[in-house]
Formats: C-alpha cells, structure tokens, sequence
C-alpha cells in the first residue's frame, strides 16, 4: 500500500477532503492533525475499522478509543445523555483539548469503546479534520498515530515514520500545536474526574466543579491484565527507543546530577533538558532542549518530538529533565513517568 501524504490547502477543502471522506466511510484509515497530536482516524462506527485502527497500531483491543466528532450538536447522536455540567464543559472547551467520556449508544460497537458501555468524544480545533468528518458523514475513532507504546506524533512526517505502508493516507495539517493529547474526563457524582491529564488542566476544571485525579493515574496507571476505562490510561507507553531516566525536585541538584553524566564515559548518554541545564553542559553532547524551565507550555509542544529525537539520533540511555506537577506539569509529568516505565528520580532539599 503507497501512503499519499496529503497537504491541507485550497485543494484540500474543495476536492481532496472529499475522497479521504470516502476512504474512512468505506472502512478505509486516514491520519489527521489535531491541536495535540496527530491521529489515525476510521469510522467511529464500523466494528472493522476499529479493528484495523488496532491492527495498523499493534495497540491491546481492550484500549478505547476516543471518537471525534465536528461540532457539539453531534454528541447526543451517539451518547444516552449529556449532563448540564458536560454541557457547560463543552460550551467553555470544544472545539480544544478536552475529551469527556460518557454513556454510549448501541450505534457505537464494543469494539470502537474498547468493550466498555463507554465511549471517549472530543471535537478538535483542527477545522482540516472537522472537515474530513464532515466529509465523512461518520464521527472519526482516533487514536494516536503511531505504533503503540512509542512516542505520539506531532508532525505528518511522524506520522509517516510509522504508518507508511500502513494506511493509504496522511493529512498533513503542519506541527501540533499543544503537544501532548486531550485531557480526559469523567463525571462522577457531580466531581469531574481526570483519567489523563493534557493541556485542559486541573486548575482550569476546578473552576467549574469539585476536581480529582483518578487513583489509577497516581498510583502508577492501569497494569496488564486490567481493563482501562480511558484512552492513556495503560502502564506502559510514549516511550523511545532507549532508556529514560528523568530527574526532577530541587532543581540545583538536578543540574549537578545531570551534569554528572556529562562527564561519564561508560555508555553514550542524550540529555533532554531545559535550556538553562542546557547551557551548563558541555559541547558536543547528544542533546535536545525542551525550552526554558519557565516555558511549560513548550515544554509540552517539544515533549513528543524530543522523544522522538533520540530514535533518530541513537544513545545508549536518555538522561532527562522533568517538572513540576503544578498546572500543564500533571500532564507532562504524567508522560514522562510512562515514558521512562516509572524511572523518575526525585531530588530533595537537604
């Protein structure tokens, strides 16, 4: 299979739009950009597709997936109910970064919900993929647009690495804005639950009722065997190639202990790190700069694609430079503690 590399432009909306929508109405797969990452999109409600999604992803069939939708109006179409405080979470966040999970419709297939009676919806700010739904004529499941476990993608040429040959098409909408994938919610008992974090933040959804993060998440995520009732909720996944350990806490000595490995000569070591630490390493170094300790916002957009540097440019182990929790940190953090199987190293005041 060749897989076409579609830009989004004048064309793409008077004509080409509409063969991809004919490729997903038909059970076909198409990539699509989105404010987060990129995702690998079929119909929401064709059993096979979602079969395909799996299979082109090599993802556990027990993994929901979230279904994307092109305007609010469409949700009632495949849930039981949409409560006034869902309502008033879309009206404040949609189209944006903000999946919400609710009771599903029988029109939605076990297999696109991951077997629960649940199903993830999200309206992207990307018009492109509004548009390729629109052209569709069926909401889009999407998971992220890579093999699974690795890295997500923020650009088509991501996307490329790992679905040529796999899907017949890729719209290329340029980078990712945001960086890292939807924040997902539930409501339970009038408290809005968080299952993943992402660019919608607690601190943003506390203002509209009482917030929690899921114990799962806190205690080290859904482990094998158990059955996640979110999209990113799996122990393990986002991770690169080589070994990841992250370092985080007083920021003093994290630099002194990142530096420490500027110095060893045993293996051959990447460092992904602020620009501050970064200007204090020596020359030379395999090295990727998230952006300034300041700069949560890009740290966020550069997370992915820093990751997915050190495949491109081979080490031995990765050395990294982590956050705090506060704000758009949860999510971060949230990605590099399944990124590096739980390897954070927390360095304290004395």
């Amino acid at each position: 299979m060749n897989t076409e590399m579609v830009k989004v432009d004048e064309d793409y909306y008077r004509n080409k739009v509409f063969a991809l929508g004919e490729i997903i109405r038909h059970g076909g797969l198409v990539a699509f950009p989105t404010e987060t990452v990129y995702g690998l999109g079929g119909n929401a409600l064709d059993g096979e597709a979602a079969k395909r999604i799996y299979a082109a992803k090599g993802r556990p069939s027990d993994n929901p997936l979230i279904v994307h939708v092109s305007a609010p109006s469409e949700v009632e179409k495949y849930v039981k109910e949409v409560t006034p405080l869902e309502k008033k979470l879309m009206d404040a966040f949609w189209p944006g970064p903000l999946t919400i999970v609710f009771p599903k419709k029988d029109m939605i297939p076990m297999e696109t919900s991951g077997g629960l009676m649940t199903i993830a919806i999200r309206c992207p700010r990307s018009e492109a993929t509004r548009a390729l739904i629109r052209a569709a004529g069926v909401p889009l499941a999407g998971p992220s647009a890579n093999i699974s476990t690795r890295p997500s993608p923020t650009t088509a040429e991501d996307v490329l690495h790992d679905m040529d040959g796999r899907i017949p098409a890729i719209v290329d909408g340029g980078p990712c804005e945001v960086g890292l994938e939807s924040t997902v919610i539930g409501i339970e008992n009038g408290t809005i639950v968080i299952y993943r974090p992402g660019g919608i933040t607690l601190e943003m959804l506390s203002a509209f009722a009482p917030t929690v993060v899921d114990k799962a998440i806190l205690s080290g995520g859904v482990k094998a065997g158990e059955h996640p009732k979110a999209p990113g909720m799996k122990y393990r996944h986002y991770a690169p190639k080589a070994p990841l350990t992250v370092y985080t806490g007083n920021t003093d000595k994290v630099e002194s202990e990142i530096l420490s490995f500027a110095q060893k000569e045993d293996e051959k070591y990447g460092f992904f790190v602020s620009r501050e630490t970064a200007e204090k390493l020596p020359e030379g170094l395999t090295l990727f700069i998230w952006g300034s300790r300041k700069d949560k916002e890009s740290f966020a957009h550069n997370l992915f694609s820093g990751l997915l540097y050190f495949n491109k440019h081979p080490v031995d182990r990765i050395i990294g430079e982590g956050t705090d929790s506060k704000g758009l940190g949860l999510a971060i953090m949230n990605r590099l503690t399944k990124a590096s199987g739980y390897h954070i190293v927390v360095e304290k005041k004395d």
